[in-house]
């Protein structure tokens, strides 16, 4: 899916502002609101914004983004992070990867490893790996979600108990302030918790816009974490957790 420069920077002012309007982008553009409205139509198309009377809102916290729309959000950011939580795995590792776009640029930046065990709920991340000899991949058994292609349920969490690896590779649809992890489905939120509970180093990678939105599901808490990346942290509180709980915080921007 290719944003124009126009169609980004709109979502940038939705997302900064929490709203647009078609007038006030129409003057801020330059152009007619009939070519606004053409521009806000095709986004919400994309699910990429939630059309209102006179203009759209950016997807709030109650209203978690279709996957395809969500893979978009800061892909580059996505991918930064990918490769530095792949620095972190080294050949031969056992490795937990949990459902979620920024897990999934993690296993694409895995392939050129030799000897992983790759244990996933997540079909997309099964799928890439699965074609390279030297990755073994194991999937959870469970009920398949057609949103996303994530295994979740009961049957995926004693499923994933049997296992101890080396690492986990998690994300999630929101970090609050007080450094709670939080994400919006029950059921994915205890395959979540049962992968924190059964590796020995845990990895959480989120890009920056994952403080910006809220969710209703406790996954845990970043103090759980032994490995936080992200492309930028900017809320205190956060950095102050990572260094009381002596969380390691990496930030790709600064990189």
């Amino acid at each position: 899916m290719f944003l124009s420069p126009r169609h980004a920077e709109i979502i940038q002012m939705a997302k900064d502002h929490g709203r647009v309007l078609v007038d006030d982008l129409a003057t801020h553009f330059n152009v007619t609101p009939q070519t606004i409205r053409k521009d806000l139509n095709d986004l919400c198309d994309q699910r990429l914004l939630t059309r209102v009377h006179g203009g759209a809102l950016f997807p709030s916290g109650i209203e978690n983004m279709e996957y395809e729309a969500r893979r978009k959000i800061a892909a580059d950011e996505k991918e930064a992070i990918g490769r530095a939580a792949a620095r972190l795995i080294p050949d031969n590792a056992s490795l937990f990867i949990n459902i979620g776009t920024t897990t999934e640029a993690v296993s694409k930046a895995l392939l050129d490893r030799n000897g992983l065990m790759v244990i996933t709920n997540n079909i997309n991340v099964a799928n890439r790996m699965r074609i390279y000899p030297t990755i073994e991949v194991v999937i959870a058994g469970g009920v398949v979600r057609g949103s996303d292609g994530g295994v979740v349920g009961e049957a995926a969490v004693d499923f994933i108990r049997q296992f101890k690896v080396d690492y986990a590779v998690i994300g999630a649809s929101a970090i609050d302030h007080d450094g709670a992890l939080l994400d919006f489905d029950f059921r994915e939120v205890k395959v979540a918790q049962a992968i924190i509970a059964n590796a020995r180093h845990v990895i959480l990678v989120s890009d920056r816009t994952k403080f910006e939105r809220t969710a209703p599901v406790r996954i845990g808490h970043l103090s759980q974490v032994n490995t936080f990346i992200t492309d930028r942290c900017d809320i205190l509180s956060i950095r102050r957790i990572c260094e009381e709980t002596e969380v390691r915080l990496i930030e790709t921007a600064l990189e």
